[in-house]
């Protein structure tokens, strides 16, 4: 038997959903809860609705931060876009940016992975590498040819793209 929340996730459209997440912030723990877990298809689409309907730097994402970095590795690729795409939002600890780059690097040189989880992996590398100089020379290596090679025309754009605003 599913929750009101699952119910939700199936049965409605995003401006639904995310009715529902404001009229309910109740239900906001619950929804952190099933998008750390593997309860598909549940539980990617609450990551999706958290990051819809989240604030920058979302205080009640804050506590969960380390349980969301923890269990990115494994989950499917859709998955794991979402919750990165939620870590893009936050701002990050010096040690959670180390994972979550190490996390990112490797969805990153999955080169048969799907392109929009591997676009969005590189947003967060660029992000941290930013921040830190010394990463350069890792971005220089992971934007050889093989790795762009398998990327969509779009998405190869976008980080090109990207690249060059650096």
């Amino acid at each position: 038997m599913n929750t009101a929340l699952e119910d939700i996730l199936m049965s409605f459209n995003k401006e639904g959903m995310i009715s529902y997440m404001n009229s309910h912030p109740d239900e906001y723990e619950e929804a952190v809860g099933l998008a750390v877990k593997d309860k598909q298809p549940f539980s990617w689409r609450a990551a999706w609705l958290l990051w819809s309907c989240m604030e920058e730097n979302d205080p009640r994402i804050k506590g969960h931060l380390k349980t969301i970095i923890d269990c990115i590795e494994g989950k499917s690729d859709g998955h794991k876009r979402e919750l990165i795409k939620i870590l893009l939002m936050m701002e990050l600890s010096e040690e959670q940016e180390g994972l979550v780059f190490d996390i990112c690097m490797n969805a990153w040189e999955k080169v048969n992975s799907a392109p929009s989880v591997r676009h969005t992996a590189f947003k967060m590398i660029l992000r941290i590498a930013k921040k830190y100089p010394e990463l350069q020379n890792d971005i220089v290596f992971i934007t050889q040819d093989h790795y762009l090679d398998s990327l969509s025309p779009g998405i190869r754009s976008s980080v090109i793209r990207m690249l060059n605003e650096e």
